[in-house]
């Protein structure tokens, strides 16, 4: 059966590092296709016996006609209706990473032109490309991400995907650093015991024996984790039912060290045995 990818993103964001590691995977790659064309892509891919179509990903950008990207979303719910496998990436970051990004490079921005800045651009972007996120099956924010950790996030997430398995992704997060852009579900843990403010505790993190030791001597803690458990597994089978392959869920802490660190790690060890794709990701961490 054939397996499509929409892949699309901010300009910035990383969509040629996505669409190069799926390519280095062994999929069939296509950027900066005309929005309108995708339809007749599949057609074709469908009808042939070619192989190497059976892993297709289709890279799209804000440079298509405004009315083409808004048909996307309708384009690929018939898809699935039918029976193919066609999933919706979405890449993003903040602006101020883009900018430097952007510094960095210095390449132009495909929407900048006389008398429009780079700020006005990017946010010009965000809102041709608003279709496609808002209905987008995988979000991944990038803006703390290097290019290593965001083709090996790809690898992960798109390629072992099979049908009727969800992938669900645990990410701790400091609010003193922003929140990710990427999560479906975010929980808050600072209202928690906090080992930041004992000095034996403050260069540890939330893996460390005598931070867990002392967040599970707290009653409070231990009520979060039941709460999150409960709350969660209540959701899954809807995710399950409704045929999404990815779930993000996000827990931040004040600076994304001690406590959202440990909630992760329990959650994550909760879960793994029922869903063997899981992925940890600790945003404030060194990786």
């Amino acid at each position: 059966m054939t397996r499509l990818v929409v892949v699309s993103g901010l300009s910035g964001s990383g969509k040629s590092v996505a669409l190069n590691m799926l390519e280095d995977l062994g999929w069939y790659c296509i950027d900066n296709i005309p929005a309108g064309l995708v339809q007749a892509l599949v057609s074709h891919s469908l009808r042939t016996e070619e192989p190497s179509y059976r892993k297709l990903a289709v890279g799209l950008d804000a440079r298509n006609r405004p009315d083409d990207l808004v048909s996307i979303p309708a384009l690929v719910a018939d898809l699935k209706r039918s029976g193919l496998r066609c999933e919706v990436l979405c890449l993003h970051a903040e602006d101020e990473v883009l900018k430097r990004r952007y510094a960095e490079t210095r390449r132009r921005h495909p929407l900048a032109r006389a008398g429009v800045s780079l700020a006005d651009a990017i946010a010009e972007e965000r809102r041709l490309l608003h279709p496609l996120v808002d209905n987008a099956d995988l979000v991944i924010d990038t803006s703390r991400m290097g290019m290593h950790e965001l083709r090996d996030q790809i690898a992960k997430r798109i390629e072992p995907n099979a049908p009727g398995r969800l992938s669900i992704l645990f990410e701790s997060f400091g609010y003193k650093h922003g929140m990710p852009g990427d999560a479906d579900f975010v929980f808050d843990a600072r209202t928690l015991p906090n080992p930041y403010w004992e000095p034996a505790l403050k260069p540890l993190t939330g893996r460390d024996p005598k931070v867990i030791e002392f967040l599970e001597a707290s009653p409070r803690v231990e009520r979060m984790v039941g709460d999150l458990v409960r709350f969660i597994e209540s959701r899954l089978p809807e995710y399950e039912e409704a045929n999404r392959g990815y779930l993000t869920i996000a827990i931040g802490c004040t600076g994304g060290q001690h406590r959202s660190v440990y909630l992760v790690e329990r959650l994550a060890q909760h879960f793994r045995p029922r869903y063997p794709q899981l992925l940890v990701r600790h945003n404030a961490l060194p990786a």
